[in-house]
């Protein structure tokens, strides 16, 4: 595969002219973005996939649910459904996508839709008689026919930006100058231990402009699975024999959380579609076993497992330090923008 991937290079190199081409379109205008009379968020990344976008919206979602109306719009990757799509209670991962379910069984009072023409999803979601006043744009940030106020970038710690190269030689969607439209950078998936010397190389090596804030973030697993009624601790899966499943970007760290000798390992492609053949080999190699799988995974498997046999784990992004910086800047931002409204 990776040698694959050089002989691609000239590809990448083309590929990687197209998109600055489009960029500098849209820098001069040449290319309408659209901008919206609300404060508007947009999280995505560089690179494809697996840079923890949904622990990052759902942090957001926790600091700016108690004070504003709260609204998240994702395209709903793999979803077999088109256009608007506003989430309710008959909606299920299929219809929508597993992460915008995921995020509207989490948190039941904000509003999730699902569109990809976020210019339109926007504009359906301001004529609900609900009007959000904050919309945070789930994996967005090459999506310039919209202009969001706010730009977070994530990059992973063991796999920056700055190391990459363009599709398909490397895995970046751009050249990595597009960092430099995100108002906040955040390498994700850190070691807690991560030392200041070892953030101050990370942060030379991606050459961040002055204005742009930078920050450490790690994985927070629970101390507990749940399951539908059910609740187990972590600590007390020590000597018990289960299946482990994950079908998401990265699964490593998350096996390493929970794996003993005797467990059973599966894994499968991220955002995979579970076929009935998948359901039933989960269910043979399981056998008495308990099922413990992601947040993600779960919305997609909950109603074809036993609910008295499945568990998810969940997870959280934190900041390893300045999280009161963080905070401040994005209340500060959606505080000033509904202010000017």
């Amino acid at each position: 595969m990776k040698i694959l991937r050089k002989l691609l290079f000239p590809f990448a190199v083309l590929y990687g002219l197209i998109t600055s081409i489009r960029n500098f379109l849209f820098d001069k205008g040449v290319l309408k973005s659209y901008s919206f009379d609300l404060p508007i968020i947009a999280v995505g990344n560089l690179s494809v996939g697996g840079t923890g976008k949904t622990p990052q919206i759902e942090y957001l979602i926790r600091l700016l649910s108690q004070e504003y109306n709260v609204a998240t719009l994702s395209r709903g990757y793999k979803r077999q459904s088109k256009g608007f799509i506003l989430a309710n209670k008959s909606s299920n991962a299929t219809l929508i996508g597993d992460e915008p379910f995921q995020y509207f069984l989490k948190f039941p009072k904000i509003q999730v839709a699902v569109d990809a023409d976020r210019k339109n999803g926007i504009e359906q979601l301001l004529s609900q008689p609900k009007s959000p006043e904050v919309i945070l744009l789930d994996d967005a940030f090459q999506h310039r026919k919209v202009k969001a106020g706010f730009y977070i970038l994530l990059t992973t710690f063991d796999d920056l930006y700055a190391d990459d190269f363009i599709l398909p030689t490397g895995n970046l969607r751009e050249s990595r100058s597009g960092a430099s439209r995100a108002q906040i950078v955040i390498v994700t998936k850190c070691p807690k231990s991560l030392s200041l010397e070892e953030q101050n190389k990370i942060k030379l090596k991606l050459h961040l402009a002055e204005n742009q804030q930078f920050f450490f973030s790690y994985i927070q697993y629970d101390d507990f699975i749940y399951s539908e009624d059910k609740t187990i601790r972590v600590a007390d899966l020590a000597n018990v024999d289960k299946l482990l499943l994950a079908g998401i970007a990265k699964p490593k760290s998350f096996f390493a959380y929970l794996q003993n000798e005797n467990d059973v390992i599966l894994t499968y492609p991220d955002h995979h579609h579970f076929s009935e053949n998948d359901i039933q080999e989960i269910i043979n190699k399981a056998k008495n076993k308990i099922i413990i799988t992601t947040e993600k995974d779960y919305v997609r498997l909950k109603g074809s497992i036993s609910l008295a046999q499945l568990y998810y784990l969940p997870i959280k992004s934190e900041l390893l330090s300045d999280e009161m910086i963080f905070n401040k800047t994005i209340l500060n931002y959606v505080g000033t923008s509904s202010r000017n409204r």
